[in-house]
């Protein structure tokens, strides 16, 4: 069992930035992979960016590549989302995903992702 409990979501201005964290609780912090998700009112939960734990191997979706960078902390056990020149689009729920299977992490797809956090919200006004 995989337990993952998101923070740092909240309010910003166009432009700005936020950082979201996943606290993962488990034994062993290795042969994950680490995903970050949102789902905004009305629309369907989106991959946003993926991290295989034990390589550092990076995946985006096209929409956040060089504004968004997923990060980890293997001795803190924590996946991080930093999110720069924020725009009103990206507002949503950013939810914390994780499974063991290394495909995961490149199809970042809700289908692919096992274990979930509770969600933090990202709000960015123009």
């Amino acid at each position: 069992q995989v337990q993952l409990v998101e923070s740092g979501g909240g309010s910003v201005q166009a432009g700005g930035s936020l950082r979201v964290s996943c606290a993962v609780s488990r034994y062993t912090y290795s042969n994950l992979c680490m995903g970050w998700f949102r789902q905004a009112p009305g629309k369907e939960r989106e991959g946003v960016a993926a991290i295989y734990t034990s390589t550092g191997s990076t995946y985006y979706r096209d929409s956040v590549k060089g504004r968004f960078t997923i990060s980890q902390n293997n001795a803190k056990n924590t996946v991080y989302l930093q999110m720069n020149s924020l725009k009103p689009e990206d507002t949503a729920m950013y939810y914390c995903a994780a499974d063991f299977a290394f495909v995961a992490c490149p199809r970042l797809t809700r289908a692919n992702f096992a274990y979930w956090g509770q969600g933090t919200q990202v709000t960015v006004s123009s």
